[in-house]
């Protein structure tokens, strides 16, 4: 699978699934909303600053999302690896606000338990058929 072809499969799911690490080294995981933006492969999430993921990845920024389609014959899967960044920068915020989010951030982009997650992927792995692939980004 080409790269174009992994971010064209990643883009049409729905659901993400971000890898952290806790404070006695075991993977935590959690679904979230699919991305709000992407860049090549980096990717922004919205959280609260004052999830307990946000302070795993202030601990430790290793991580991975995991995004997946189960057909009805087929299943595929993409995990990628890298590093997340918590960006509470005004910018950061601002790029990927939406305007129904001030249902969980009252105070809007200034509110302090609204942050961004920058996700930068390095390597990764793809399932499909049996058959998987690494690479390197």
């Amino acid at each position: 699978m080409t790269q174009k072809e992994i971010l064209s499969f990643i883009d049409s799911q729905k659901t993400a699934f971000i890898g952290s690490v806790d404070e006695d080294g075991f993977p935590n995981i959690k679904a979230m909303l699919a991305p709000r933006e992407r860049d090549g492969f980096t990717f922004y999430f919205t959280t609260n600053t004052s999830s307990m993921r946000v302070g795993q990845y202030l601990r430790d920024p290793k991580a991975s999302i995991y995004f997946y389609h189960r057909g009805r014959f087929r299943y595929t899967g993409i995990m990628l690896k890298g590093t997340m960044r918590v960006l509470k920068d005004r910018e950061s915020k601002e790029r990927i606000w939406r305007p129904g989010d001030t249902m969980f951030y009252k105070k809007g982009v200034e509110d302090p338990d609204y942050c961004v997650l920058q996700f930068i992927a390095k390597s990764g792995r793809f399932y499909e058929d049996l058959k998987t692939e690494s690479f390197e980004l």
